[in-house]
């Protein structure tokens, strides 16, 4: 049981990314000071949604200089903090080098944060944010389990530098963690571990998460002849945060927590947005033939493979969430409130 007191500061890593600027948010709004360690805090057009939350708020922010990759750099920030949120991680299929650009970054910069946190007395808990691919790579391994569902006592064993790097390079990242952690007894570790995470950017502009890739293809015209049914879990950006928020100050939170609110696949989200943006916009209707997808995928999209086609087109993804709704106490909104909101962003945004 981790009591956290709320009059001390909280550090945030990552915090102008997709999820963190919504962890912020709530953050300030119960009225804490959150100290955000970014690269570079004189990019004033990265920070500028974090500091009108902040001036409608009862918190505070203040910003630090650090590097994921540099030793140390986290000292500052980091100072009197009892409670650390470590987000920050590379999200892309665009890389050249999987080691360099993926692995690297995601282990390293946990190892630099949770290492500064041995040297910072005031540390009580670091809640870290994994992802579901530290638990599985393909579909077709759910109905391998011992439940027939992803559980938080599962680990991914099939990713490699090779074959799903992104996936590999989150497994190791909370491997890395767990390992740090265990060490020593002053602070506890929490983990959030989020699926296909969608919903509105607190920032406008960055809509380039890879999340909205998927979502752009929904609503340009690519997929309008037919979706790769694809099964994966679907998660809103707020319940995300808000896992998070309720991990750090819960005293009984602890482990691993699978953040998922929806059991789905590629044309339910479609089918998602129909009712509301179906008649403007070429928003697929159909699931394309398995066959089909796998001899073409590749071709259309280099970053699609043929065993990940195979592994994942027409196969059923389940996970459970209990633990984070009884845990945590998290509430999954509905999916087609996450999908409406994540598309009018984009169009907001000017992307169709």
């Amino acid at each position: 049981m981790t009591t956290i007191d709320q009059s001390k500061p909280v550090m945030v890593t990552g915090a102008t990314g997709y999820v963190a600027g919504w962890l912020v948010k709530q953050l300030l709004e119960a009225g804490l000071t959150v100290h955000v360690a970014v690269r570079n805090p004189s990019k004033t057009e990265k920070i500028a949604h974090l500091e009108q939350i902040a001036a409608a708020s009862k918190g505070s922010i203040k910003y630090f200089k650090a590097d994921l990759l540099e030793d140390g750099s986290y000292a500052e920030a980091m100072e009197g903090c009892e409670l650390v949120y470590h987000t920050a991680s590379p999200f892309t299929s665009n890389f050249e080098d999987a080691q360099k650009d993926l692995v690297d970054p995601a282990v390293l910069g946990t190892k630099n944060v949770l290492e500064q946190a041995n040297k910072t007395n005031s540390v009580k808990r670091v809640v870290l944010t994994s992802s579901c691919a530290s638990i599985y790579t393909d579909a077709s391994e759910v109905k391998d389990t011992p439940k027939g569902m992803l559980t938080e006592d599962i680990w991914n064993t099939t990713a490699s530098l090779e074959y799903q790097p992104y996936s590999y390079s989150k497994t190791m990242a909370e491997r890395a963690a767990w390992e740090i952690n265990e060490k020593q007894s002053r602070w506890d570790l929490v983990v959030i571990n989020p699926c296909l995470v969608m919903g509105p950017p607190l920032n406008p502009k960055a809509t380039t998460s890879e999340s909205f890739n998927l979502l752009k293809q929904l609503g340009d015209g690519t997929l309008k002849t037919g979706v790769p049914n694809v099964g994966i879990g679907l998660v809103d950006v707020r319940d995300v945060a808000d896992a998070h928020f309720q991990a750090g100050f819960r005293p009984e939170a602890e482990g691993r927590h699978i953040t998922c609110g929806h059991n789905t696949n590629f044309l339910a989200l479609a089918q998602a947005l129909q009712p509301k943006y179906g008649k403007d916009y070429p928003v697929p209707k159909n699931a394309l033939p398995k066959w089909l997808v796998v001899l073409a995928g590749p071709l259309l999209d280099k970053s699609l493979d043929r065993k990940f086609l195979r592994n994942n087109v027409n196969h059923v993804w389940r996970a459970d969430n209990s633990k984070s709704r009884e845990k945590l106490g998290v509430t999954y909104r509905p999916m087609q409130e996450t999908m409406e909101d994540s598309f009018a962003a984009l169009i907001e945004a000017g992307v169709f």
